[in-house]
């Protein structure tokens, strides 16, 4: 199984943004929309052994993480807008102290970005992606892991400590900086090249 556990620094976890505006008004949470669809989409249909979460931080009612599950997903297609709109269902709904399914394949919850790690590294090795980690490609890399990284800023010096208490390989994708959407896609590239 292949995890990515992207924070989303300014990501509103209300449900009360325009489907237009969801780089501004939703807090940057286009980032987290094309994370959404790097992590799933295949040419012709969705990658079943993948697992996507979202950690929420922007608003009145932070945290809430949004869990993807490739192999139960339904109504996900490639466009940001209908993405956008699973989200924003899913942060309408109301959720108490246990995780709640808001459509096939999509839950959400009141997990925080050191639950969310937490719980990680007690079912898989974690991968810190971080531009001066150690290159992929001369990595021996388990295909049970998880990866963490941030949107389209780096994680805070506090989300780095929880993160870096559990020993994660810091591990980077190449020489230049790169988008998270695409840190995602060539993750699954190098993943696939070694039949993961």
């Amino acid at each position: 199984m292949r995890r990515f556990l992207v924070t989303g620094h300014r990501a509103t976890t209300t449900g009360d943004f325009r489907l237009d505006d969801i780089a501004g008004g939703a807090g940057r949470l286009d980032v987290l929309v094309r994370c959404v669809n790097s992590a799933f989409f295949l040419s012709h249909s969705l990658r079943d052994d993948v697992e996507l979460y979202l950690v929420l931080q922007g608003g009145d009612d932070a945290p809430k993480t949004l869990r993807f599950i490739g192999s139960e997903l339904r109504y996900l297609n490639p466009d940001e807008r209908s993405t956008s709109s699973l989200i924003r269902n899913a942060l309408l709904r109301k959720i108490g102290e246990e995780e709640v399914r808001s459509s096939p394949g999509i839950y959400v919850s009141r997990r925080s970005f050191r639950q969310v790690v937490d719980m990680l590294a007690e079912i898989s090795e974690l991968a810190y992606l971080k531009e001066d980690g150690e290159d992929i490609r001369g990595l021996e890399v388990p295909c049970d892991i998880s990866f963490v990284l941030g949107d389209d800023r780096d994680l805070t010096p506090e989300e780095e400590e929880v993160l870096l208490s559990h020993h994660p390989r810091t591990v980077c994708l190449g020489p230049r900086s790169l988008h998270a959407d695409h840190c995602l896609i060539v993750v699954h590239n190098e993943l696939d090249r070694r039949q993961c």
